[in-house]
C-alpha cells in the first residue's frame, strides 16, 4: 500500500532511513512522510522511535499506521482511531514506543485464519493466492481514498465516510 500511496502522489523512490525505508513529499500541500520498517514485525515501533523527536508530532492526528488483519476478510478494511493492539505484535511494538493507543489505523484484511494452522507468521508472511492478491489490489484506490480523507478531514471523518 505505501508502494501505490508513493506512486499515486508521485513522491518518487523509497530511499533507506533509520530502520526503514521512507520517502517524503506533499500531497495537497500537506508535508508526507511515508515509512516502511525494515524491522522485524515485532519491533516495528523502533522504525517509529525518530518522529517522537519531531517538533510538533502528535500520534493523535500526525500518524497513520497501515496494519494486517486477521479478522477481516480479504477484500475489506476498516478505518480505527485508536484502540488496543488486540494480539498484533506489530501494533504492541508501536504502542511500546509511542507510549500510547491513541493512532489511527487502516486495518487491511487478510484473514480468515485456516482452520489447524499453529503459526500465524506463517500465514500472515505466507504468499497470496491469486485470487486474494486480486482482492487487495482491487482495495488499493479505495484504500488511497481513505488514506487522502484521513489527510484532509480527520480520522473521524475517513471513519464515517469509509468503514461499512
Amino acid at each position: 500500500m505505501a508502494d501505490h500511496l508513493a506512486a499515486r502522489w508521485r513522491l518518487g523512490p523509497f530511499k533507506r532511513g533509520d530502520r526503514a525505508r521512507q520517502v517524503e513529499g506533499t500531497n495537497g500541500g500537506q508535508r508526507i512522510r511515508l515509512l516502511k520498517p525494515q524491522t522485524y514485525m515485532n519491533r516495528s515501533g523502533a522504525a517509529l522511535a525518530p518522529l517522537r523527536a519531531l517538533s510538533g508530532f502528535d500520534p493523535a492526528t500526525d500518524l497513520l499506521v497501515l496494519v494486517d488483519d486477521v479478522a477481516l476478510p480479504v477484500g475489506r478494511f476498516r478505518l480505527r482511531g485508536a484502540g488496543s493492539a488486540g494480539g498484533h505484535n506489530g501494533l504492541k511494538s508501536i504502542e511500546g514506543t509511542l507510549q500510547r493507543q491513541d493512532y489511527a489505523r487502516l486495518r487491511i484484511g487478510v484473514g480468515p485464519v485456516p482452520a489447524g494452522l499453529d503459526d500465524l507468521a506463517d500465514f500472515v508472511l505466507g504468499p497470496l493466492d491469486p485470487e486474494e492478491r486480486r482482492a487487495i489490489e482491487e482495495l488499493l484506490d479505495p484504500m488511497a481514498e481513505a488514506v487522502e480523507c484521513w489527510l484532509a478531514d480527520g480520522i473521524e471523518r475517513a471513519m464515517s465516510r469509509f468503514n461499512r
